[in-house]
């Protein structure tokens, strides 16, 4: 078995014809997790200063392992094509999940420099991300997209709704409590926090109307907040399953032919 066809078969879980993952990629989770478990610990000022050393050493030791990790799935992008056909792996480079890999590599490289902007660390724990596109995941993944894509307009116009509802509610509150509570519905811009945490169904903590049409409002906004969480669930459950109903379809289909 060439070198090319061992390692694609080694990283690209859609290449792989047993269920489960390659040793590779059993590795580069544990790795990934091991990795952001790091950057989480490395915030806590008292566990880095006893441990700093020892996360430099760790950090450099998960660079290589990925550096290599990703120059091998640029390698391999245009297998099967044993040829040296430069397009596939061009073409790879600049999908979302080598464009990711490629700023967490740089970010591992800012880190052993000594930056510590909270962005830098943010790709780092980004990774995880990647987890989703290895092994029977990304079936799960793909199903999602493909749901919420064949119901995008409908999505749009609940959001549209919601979005309405939510200025239509900090208007009406601001017009009756302004003059109660100025530090809190003075404004419009001020209640929409109201309105949005309210619609949300979480809560409006301290900011709570205390004029009786108030009260009426808050309640109305809060029950319609109930529905608004509801009708996207609503229309996501359903696109997913008929996304699984065709994916089953067609898994039928080829299995005939």
């Amino acid at each position: 078995m060439r070198l090319k066809e061992l390692l694609a078969l080694e990283l690209r879980p859609d290449l792989r014809v047993a269920n489960g993952l390659s040793r590779t990629n059993s590795i580069v989770i544990v790795l990934i997790l091991f990795g952001a478990l790091v950057a989480i610990l490395e915030t806590e000022p008292l566990i880095s200063e006893r441990w700093g050393s020892l996360f430099v050493v760790f950090e450099g030791i998960l660079f290589l392992f990925f550096l290599a990790e990703y120059i091998g799935r640029v390698y391999t992008a245009n297998y099967p094509d044993l040829q040296g056909n430069v397009r596939g792996r061009i073409r790879y480079v600049f999908t979302f999940w080598a464009l990711l890999d490629l700023l967490v590599l740089v970010s591992f490289v800012l880190m052993l420099g000594g930056a510590t902007f909270f962005l830098v660390r943010v790709f780092r724990l980004l990774r995880i991300v990647r987890i989703a596109r290895l092994g029977r995941f990304s079936k799960a993944i793909d199903l999602i997209l493909e749901a919420v894509s064949s119901r995008k307009f409908e999505m749009a116009l609940t959001f549209g709704i919601a979005l309405g509802l939510m200025v239509l509610g900090a208007s009406v509150l601001y017009a009756l409590e302004a003059e109660n509570q100025p530090e809190v519905f003075g404004s419009i811009p001020r209640a929409l926090w109201w309105s949005v945490a309210t619609l949300t169904t979480v809560g409006y903590g301290d900011v709570v109307p205390v004029t009786a049409l108030g009260k009426i409002v808050a309640g109305i906004t809060a029950m319609l907040g109930v529905g608004l969480v509801a009708m996207p669930a609503g229309i996501l459950a359903s696109a997913f399953s008929e996304a699984i109903q065709k994916r089953k379809q067609a898994e039928k289909e080829k299995a005939q032919h």
